[in-house]
């Protein structure tokens, strides 16, 4: 009988597992019913959004790297990024630099909160000689336009005044010049990949600032503020870049960062599991497959927006592979994932429990799962 061929490809369950693990702990739980003829091959995913430097790390056979950078409030915090096993790609998400989540509630104020982080973290991956850079800008507490980042790359930003601009998003009503003369010469000769999930374009009631301003600690009046200083930035850098970027979809993402790449650093804005599902080598190494399982901690009706099981599922079909999602949790409308490649959709948990049982026991949650989906398939004569 010929040996049947399952691709294990999940998201990281947030606070639980990674993707990798996850991964794992889905094909023990098929080992434990088919030990010897089935062929089980683990490919980490993500979406570009948190965890995606650590399941490209484990997709790639790369390495985690660590960086003291700044945070978008001015202190130091210690960042991760990647570089993969050839060393030919760096993986860095702007949230470990940049992230909302790097700042307290009480602390949050987009009018200061600067991107220049996650310019380090560039910087950085760049000391590697990276000709690839993949980057993952979803999360940021900054409406900066970018150009913290930027600053941190060597450009700098010119106030009315003849001195230098301040740091944050609100400065920017300021703006006079910008020098790009000792922007990092090494960005020229490296393909910056950014994964991005939204489409807002930078002005505007659906721009960055209206749209991602408030949960970053913006009230009506700054929102007003933050989207006429990210106006007058446009300008200015329209009339040195001579691009016009500001409609562009994904122009708004993190705080204008999709600005910055798209005007500055000529990057390509691509949706993330897209991004990831091609690093990986997925359609390939799914050829002849006879399952796909896919998965992520919770999957509801949000789950057709772009994250991984929806994008794995879709890529799946191409080669009409059925697909079975797992996951902690499904949440209200789940079902919408049927109409978009996935067959079936279980979660791991077994009874009711604790959200820290649940999360301290994920992966023997998910390998008894597993093992059970593999018995099913298994009495079906499916396997």
């Amino acid at each position: 009988m010929q040996q049947k061929k399952i691709i294990i490809a999940p998201d990281s369950f947030k606070e639980s597992m990674t993707a990798k693990q996850a991964a794992e702990a889905i094909a023990r739980g098929f080992q434990n019913v088919f030990p010897d003829d089935t062929q089980l091959e683990i490919i980490p995913m993500a979406d570009g959004g948190e965890g995606t430097t650590q399941s490209l790390a484990d997709a790639l056979l790369g390495t985690i790297h660590y960086q003291t950078v700044t945070d978008p409030m001015g202190e130091p915090v210690r960042a991760a990024y990647a570089i993969s096993g050839d060393k030919s790609t760096a993986i860095i998400e702007a949230a470990a630099a940049s992230g909302l989540e790097l700042v307290p509630p009480h602390k949050r104020n987009p009018m200061l909160a600067t991107s220049y982080g996650t310019g380090e973290l560039i910087k950085a991956a760049l000391e590697h000689g990276v000709s690839k850079i993949i980057l993952g800008i979803g999360g940021s507490a900054t409406n900066d336009g970018g150009t913290g980042m930027l600053e941190a790359l060597g450009a700098v930003f010119y106030h009315q005044n003849g001195e230098k601009l301040q740091r944050g998003g609100g400065d920017l009503i300021h703006l006079s010049h910008i020098d790009t003369s000792l922007l990092d010469a090494r960005l020229h000769h490296v393909e910056i990949v950014v994964a991005c999930d939204v489409d807002n374009p930078l002005l505007g009631a659906d721009g960055a600032s209206a749209i991602y301003g408030p949960q970053k600690g913006a009230n009506e009046e700054m929102v007003h503020q933050l989207d006429q200083a990210l106006s007058h930035f446009h300008d200015v850098q329209e009339k040195i870049t001579h691009q016009s970027v500001k409609d562009i979809p994904g122009s708004g993402a993190a705080g204008g960062l999709g600005t910055a790449f798209l005007a500055f650093l000529n990057a390509k804005l691509e949706p993330g599991i897209n991004i990831v599902l091609k690093e990986t080598n997925f359609y390939k190494r799914a050829a002849g497959a006879n399952l796909v399982i896919t998965g992520e901690g919770k999957i509801d009706g949000q789950t057709i927006f772009g994250k991984t099981p929806v994008g794995v599922a879709k890529a799946a079909k191409q080669s009409n592979i059925p697909v079975i999602a797992v996951c902690g949790t499904l949440g209200q409308n789940y079902e919408k994932v049927y109409d978009h490649g996935i067959d079936a959709a279980f979660s791991m948990m077994q009874s009711p429990c604790s959200l820290n049982d649940a999360l301290e026991n994920g992966p023997a949650y998910l390998e008894g799962l597993a093992t059970n989906i593999a018995k099913v398939l298994q009495w079906n004569h499916t396997f």
